[in-house]
């Protein structure tokens, strides 16, 4: 199989900037390629986005605030007219990320661990392929990063219909690959081991938190999961395979055709 070789070096401006994407392979995009293949490469030629931008906009108001006070007054400024009434007040969303964002600096154990460099950009190969990571907290010094989650409620199940089990918000979302990869990263990058671990805050009317870590056993089986899947997804990316549709999604909704004739029998799972 050959590889994609990345043209272009990583800053805090291009990251996530397309041409970066295809360059390099990230959890933010081997994930959505295990949802669906044909909607990812939809994305990746610039055809589709499947993308929420007021959660993302959410989501990255909270993360900018924790990042500097610069950051934050940045991203304002460059969103006022998205973050803002005509009054000049914050949106309904982005009151509740202010929620978010009390109920996390005004813990003392959150202040003492979100601490190290912020933003921090890493690359590095698995198993000869080029990845990219951004780690929201990475502290070498201890031995460990940290990623900012927000959920709805952070005891929600989830039911797996694979597995016939319920499972956790973090399983769901499988940000266990994305803790992997950055600890791989980030291994490779400083030379260093860490330990992964996720602050989650939830969206509710009085925001919960935690610290959430890992299990060695979830990371080996992310590990597994890219080495099962990578090499179709590296084909599939570069052309040589056809983008299989999972039927389900958005965009496989909006570009289907009526095919075949289907059974009432055959309309659940």
């Amino acid at each position: 199989m050959t590889m994609l070789t990345p043209t272009s070096d990583l800053t805090q401006e291009n990251y996530y900037d397309r041409s970066t994407d295809w360059d390099y392979q990230s959890p933010t995009f081997f994930k959505k390629f295990l949802k669906c293949e044909a909607e990812t490469m939809a994305e990746l030629n610039g055809e589709y986005s499947d993308m929420n931008h007021e959660a993302l906009l959410v989501g990255n108001y909270l993360h900018s605030y924790f990042e500097s006070s610069e950051s934050h007054q940045k991203f304002i400024d460059d969103h006022k007219s998205e973050i803002m009434t005509r009054t000049k007040k914050l949106r309904a969303p982005f009151e509740k990320a202010e929620d978010m964002i009390d109920t996390l600096k005004e813990d003392s154990l959150f202040q003492g661990l979100y601490q190290g460099e912020k933003e921090a950009i890493v690359t590095g190969f698995i198993d000869g392929v080029q990845w990219k990571g951004k780690v929201d907290c990475l502290n070498l010094k201890r031995g460990y990063f940290l990623d900012l989650k927000t959920s709805r409620d952070i005891h929600k199940k989830f039911w797996n219909n694979e597995d016939r089990e319920w499972q956790s918000f973090v399983a769901e979302y499988n940000y266990q690959l994305q803790m992997y990869v950055y600890r791989e990263l980030i291994r490779q990058t400083f030379d260093i081991e860490t330990t992964p671990y996720i602050v989650a805050v939830s969206k509710e009317k009085v925001p919960d938190k935690m610290v959430i870590s890992i299990p060695d056993y979830r990371l080996e089986e992310a590990a597994m999961q890219i080495d099962k899947f990578q090499n179709h997804i590296e084909d599939v990316k570069a052309g040589r395979v056809e983008p299989a549709r999972c039927g389900k999604c958005d965009y496989c909704k909006s570009t289907a055709k009526l095919g075949k004739i289907v059974s009432m029998d055959d309309l659940i799972e």
